[in-house]
């Protein structure tokens, strides 16, 4: 309503206020006009509220399709992440089966050669044990005599040679007795050689060059001494005439000096002249100590008689010192150091017999029975390319016989 309608209201309620019919009029008419204004008001507000909501589901709708659109993207990426992830998956299972098909392969050639191995050990007889304990015996044997007669040593051949005869032993072979029968020869020989100490011989040596320094030189000028004793001049006037005579006696042998010479007494030695022969002595006994282990008997005798010789002409044979020296010096002079060794082993031979007949017939034998199945395993290859099984096993018994040989 306007300002302008007010006044022409108010007129028109003023004309019909005083009538009953006009004042029911007017309400009713203000009724209607409050309902279609409360009406407009509910309707607006309908309408805001329907806007409202249609803003809003609007809204949310776009941000849904927007979520939902993100959603779609990561869902592809993850569709394709899997496809990759897959393809991984089954390349790892086929390394894997691949891998698992060799290892079944080598495991099939591991257990097909044990079994080879558990048939070739089976194979084996009490022959193929006694052949090697027969080559063990040979080669104790060789050992022996390498060192008998190398060495000189028959301590350790007996060793080796009861070694061998125990080898025999555990062959339990009647036709063997004879051998063993010689070895147990053998061994008896060796016994009954006398053992030297070339160790001792050599300390004694050694001892003697320390004490050449203990030596006194013999005194050869002794009577002369004696005789200077005896010209003296006295203090007494009464031995005028003695003490007149002896300076006489010492002006004359001031010109003139004579002195008895035979054929024991040593040569004159140049003063300080014995240091070179002590080291000549002990040279000589350095190349006695030297020739002892050479076994040279000749050039031992020879430098300790040369010592003995040079000690007693030099020397003085009467002091302790010196008679202790010599008289080690003479035994050791009697001391021989070579001993006579068996030109030969009794049992040597017979054993080298026995290895000819046995042992190398049986490889020959073992060589020909195991070539034919070697060539069946090795389908393919060529004949030079094979292997020879029969020489790998025996190698160790052919480098015993090989040793016989030599």
């Amino acid at each position: 309503m306007t300002e302008q309608d007010k006044p022409t209201e108010a007129i028109n309620n003023e004309t019909v206020a005083d009538t009953p019919k006009n004042h029911q009029a007017k309400s009713s008419s203000e009724q209607k006009r409050s309902g279609l204004i409360g009406s407009a008001i509910a309707i607006a507000i309908i309408i805001a509220i329907g806007g409202g909501i249609y803003y809003f589901t609007q809204h949310n709708n776009a941000k849904l399709v927007n979520e939902n659109n993100e959603l779609k993207q990561q869902m592809s990426e993850l569709i394709e992440q899997q496809k990759a992830d897959r393809q991984r998956l089954d390349s790892l299972l086929a390394s894997h089966t691949e891998i698992k098909s060799h290892a079944s392969e080598y495991e099939e050639q591991l257990n097909r050669r044990m079994q080879e191995l558990q048939a070739h050990v089976n194979s084996l007889s009490s022959t193929d044990v006694k052949s090697w304990l027969l080559a063990q015996a040979d080669f104790m044997v060789k050992m022996a005599g390498r060192k008998l007669w190398n060495d000189h040593d028959p301590v350790t051949a007996a060793v080796l040679l009861k070694s061998a005869d125990s080898s025999l032993a555990e062959m339990n072979d009647p036709s063997l007795l004879d051998i063993r029968k010689s070895i147990n020869n053998d061994i008896a020989n060796l016994s009954a050689i006398n053992q030297i100490d070339y160790d001792g011989i050599i300390l004694r040596l050694n001892q003697l060059s320390n004490e050449v320094d203990n030596l006194r030189i013999a005194d050869l000028n002794s009577g002369d001494a004696k005789a200077d004793d005896e010209s003296e001049l006295s203090g007494d006037i009464a031995d005028w005439k003695q003490n007149l005579s002896r300076s006489w006696q010492n002006f004359t042998n001031d010109f003139i000096t004579v002195r008895a010479r035979d054929g024991s007494e040593a040569p004159l030695l140049a003063p300080n002249q014995d240091i070179y022969l002590r080291e000549n002595i002990r040279s000589q006994l350095l190349i006695a100590a030297q020739a002892v282990p050479r076994y040279q008997e000749e050039t031992y005798k020879q430098s300790l008689e040369q010592v003995s010789t040079w000690v007693r002409a030099y020397f003085d044979v009467d002091a302790p010192a010196t008679k202790a020296f010599l008289t080690e010096v003479d035994e050791l002079i009697n001391q021989p150091i070579a001993t006579e060794m068996p030109d030969t082993l009794e049992s040597q031979p017979k054993l080298e017999k026995v290895m000819q007949t046995r042992v190398r017939n049986l490889l020959s034998q073992s060589g020909e029975s195991e070539a034919p199945p070697v060539v069946q395993e090795q389908d393919k290859q060529p004949a030079e390319a094979q292997p020879k099984p029969a020489e790998s096993d025996v190698h160790p018994a052919e480098a015993k016989t090989s040793e016989q040989k030599v």
